[in-house]
């Protein structure tokens, strides 16, 4: 959920993300053949692997304490849950993120992409991974609670559409906000990195939980809604998440500017960022009239 690379020491640490700018370009035929050995190479697959097995344990670890939590007379807790979803996100992001980034969401990682913190090459391997580590992830808990204890842990609004869209795309800016702050900033203290995602999530799911299940993630929706044949209101986990997220990476961008960056980028990164945030919040707007119209 949280590229970390370039923050963990202010090094690279072996991240997915490269800023190289080149003043003599190689010819296309060049680029073409390194973007096909970039696919079949054997660090970037080992990038997807540790997306899929992150995703997997995050979503195994958190939507087995909801079935837990239903099976066995409210064992858990809702506080439980929280805490288990939130040291979940926190252990991966400490053990993967040097690897691939430790993304585990479609969301995260388009946001990255638009940021260009992220190459766009990679975002569709990317997401493939994560819905895979999700579904297989539901699949697995199906198996261990059959029958009576075939309950559904994925997400679905308790109350309006238009409720759990608005709660979405907040709890979803306020994490792709911190994720921006502590993973792709320089100043920030990069070893505390997987313990504010984590804390962040946590947090998010112990007040937005009863209210939309606090997904934040489109795979964490969708892997549990493939393997359980639900799909309502899945369109709120896939859309409302990718918007919030964008503007918490774009707003967070626009903040933290250094002083001395600020004459050389206003005319263009910062206008740039400025109008991709209103586009968002446009969009999010009138998805959200929309669905208030809907309601009436």
């Amino acid at each position: 959920m949280a590229e970390i690379n370039g923050t963990i020491g202010n090094g690279n640490h072996g991240g997915v993300v490269l800023d190289i700018k080149d003043d003599h370009p190689p010819p296309s035929s060049n680029l073409a053949k390194e973007d096909s050995d970039l696919y079949f190479s054997v660090p970037f697959m080992q990038k997807l692997v540790a997306e899929i097995v992150g995703t997997y344990f995050l979503i195994f670890a958190g939507c087995s304490s909801v079935a837990v939590n239903l099976n066995f007379e409210k064992v858990v807790t809702l506080p439980g849950i929280s805490i288990v979803w939130g040291l979940a996100v926190m252990v991966l992001v400490y053990s993967l993120g040097h690897i691939s980034g430790a993304h585990f969401n479609p969301a995260v990682t388009l946001a990255f992409a638009t940021c260009k913190r992220f190459p766009w090459k990679q975002v569709p391997a990317y997401v493939a991974c994560q819905v895979i580590g999700s579904t297989l992830a539901a699949g697995t808990i199906r198996l261990i609670f059959q029958g009576k204890q075939d309950h559904f842990t994925g997400t679905m609004p308790a109350g309006s559409d238009l409720q759990s869209f608005v709660v979405e795309f907040i709890i979803t800016f306020y994490l792709m906000f911190i994720i921006s702050g502590v993973a792709t900033d320089n100043r920030a203290i990069g070893e505390l990195a997987g313990l504010a995602v984590g804390s962040t999530v946590l947090l998010n799911v112990m007040f937005a939980g009863p209210i939309s299940g606090a997904s934040m993630n489109p795979a964490r929706s969708l892997g549990p809604a493939i393997v359980s044949h639900k799909y309502r209101g899945i369109w709120i986990y896939i859309v409302s998440p990718v918007l919030g997220a964008q503007a918490g990476a774009w707003v967070y961008n626009l903040i933290s500017i250094d002083d001395v960056k600020v004459g050389s980028c206003i005319s263009n990164d910062m206008m740039q960022a400025a109008w991709s945030v209103l586009r968002v919040l446009h969009s999010s707007v009138l998805a959200s009239l929309g669905l208030l119209m809907l309601e009436f």
